[in-house]
């Protein structure tokens, strides 16, 4: 038993020192797994098989209702008049009961069942564009933070990468100092680029960690598993495709029609309100165990005992016709104001097309500037490579300075982390591009 529990015991001690596990993730592994595990998302799946229920409850106001009903008696008996030759005549009601069945069917209501009809298929639509509009939403914040862990990531390897130059430059350095060909000066100078390096470079590590649990609170993976992008392509051919202003399968355009349509249906409710209804009703009732009791008197004299026991059923059928008289006006002054709030949401609609037609100008502005930076930070790159190559044999064959070559390191940096950040913010924004024309999924 102690050899089991010491091996349990070295077991786990072992696996709390194991790295923390790797999950490689596709930008489109991110977002199944946002959309599988937000929470908002999930509510807003919620909300549309809600709307279909809400549905399915308004087109049963179409169909004939049935209702059962049971009634059960028991009283002391009651005493009733003679009637006749019988006397001592009593009623008992021990154990009578009352069975019947109801239909009511709606022939007209003044189209109140239309209208309710038509307002629950809009809820349904109203859900489903809410649906789609949170899932853009969720995406575009799984791209944002997907790409922002790609370029500190490339960061990340950019500044590796100049750690080892300098490392290079560095032993070429200390190489010159010990033959006398160079001062301490300058290897100090190229210590103290590696200091500035090795800060920029831990920041940016640090950087990385943190854009890692961002993404992984968006899809809801464990913060202990280190999430490594396998998409590192920032720059395709998609990029240099037209871009259209069209944003009519935008979400919270649809919505706002939506609201049009549904303030219309409202008008039509309330100005239905001051027509008649019209329902048919039939039912079937029966009757049981209601007995009389007395004593029959007979012209001979004699007497004997009288009981008798009611039962039996009844059908009947009933044409209901309601038709509001006078309401002081109240129905359509109810009118005016479906019609004043159908006003308001025509409003709105022009008020939000204006806007989204100038947010979405400025999302076609954002990405063909960003394609322009990219272009420009790609062809700096490329000079500050050269630039970086020429500097580093001059400075190899003694035609330049210690100061000419650093600067051309620092050029090339920059002018990588330009590339880098261009390039990111160029997806951003062809992800915001495709969000405010709701085209994103």
């Amino acid at each position: 038993m102690k050899k089991i529990i010491t091996t349990l015991v070295l077991s786990v001690a072992m696996s709390s020192q194991l790295p923390a596990q790797s999950l490689h993730l596709s930008l489109q592994d991110c977002r199944r797994l946002a959309l599988e595990n937000n929470e908002k998302v999930k509510t807003a799946n919620n909300a549309v098989e809600k709307a279909k229920l809400d549905r399915q409850i308004a087109f049963a106001q179409y169909l004939p209702k049935v209702d059962a009903s049971l009634t059960m008696l028991h009283l002391q008996d009651q005493d009733l008049l003679e009637i006749g030759d019988v006397v001592g005549l009593h009623l008992q009601t021990r154990g009578t009961y009352l069975a019947g069945i109801n239909i009511t069917l709606p022939l007209y209501a003044g189209g109140q069942l239309t209208a309710a009809n038509r307002l629950a298929s809009i809820g349904q639509t109203v859900s489903q564009e809410q649906q789609r509009k949170v899932r853009m939403q969720v995406i575009a914040d799984v791209d944002n933070a997907y790409y922002t862990l790609i370029s500190v990531r490339s960061k990340v390897q950019m500044l590796e990468a100049y750690a080892r130059q300098m490392q290079g430059l560095y032993d070429q350095v200390q190489v010159s100092v010990n033959a006398e060909l160079a001062t301490d000066n300058d290897l100090l100078r190229v210590s103290t680029k590696q200091n500035e390096i090795s800060y920029q470079l831990q920041k940016a590590r640090n950087g990385e960690q943190l854009c890692g649990l961002a993404l992984a609170n968006i899809i809801g993976t464990d913060f202990e598993q280190t999430i490594i992008p396998t998409d590192t392509v920032l720059y395709d051919a998609m990029s240099s495709q037209p871009l259209s202003e069209d944003f009519s399968t935008r979400p919270d355009l649809l919505l706002l029609q939506q609201q049009v349509e549904a303030n219309e249906q409202l008008v039509k409710k309330e100005r239905s309100n001051y027509l008649p209804t019209v329902a048919l009703m039939g039912s079937y009732s029966y009757h049981d165990n209601l007995k009389l009791k007395g004593e029959l008197n007979l012209p001979t004299g004699t007497s004997f005992g009288y009981d008798h026991t009611i039962h039996g059923g009844s059908p009947y059928a009933l044409l209901a016709v309601k038709l509001p008289v006078f309401h002081w006006g109240a129905e359509v002054k109810k009118v005016k104001k479906a019609k004043l709030n159908l006003d308001d949401s025509k409003l709105q609609l022009q008020q939000l097309e204006r806007s989204m037609r100038v947010e979405v100008r400025q999302a076609v502005q954002n990405v063909t500037n960003a394609q322009r930076m990219v272009e420009t930070a790609t062809v700096g790159q490329q000079q500050a490579d050269e630039n970086l190559r020429v500097m580093r044999q001059k400075f190899d064959n003694q035609f330049c300075t210690m100061t000419d070559l650093l600067d051309a390191q620092s050029q090339w940096q920059q002018a990588r982390s330009n590339l880098i950040e261009a390039q990111t913010q160029l997806k951003i924004y062809e992800t915001e591009y495709l969000r405010v024309t709701g085209r994103l999924e």
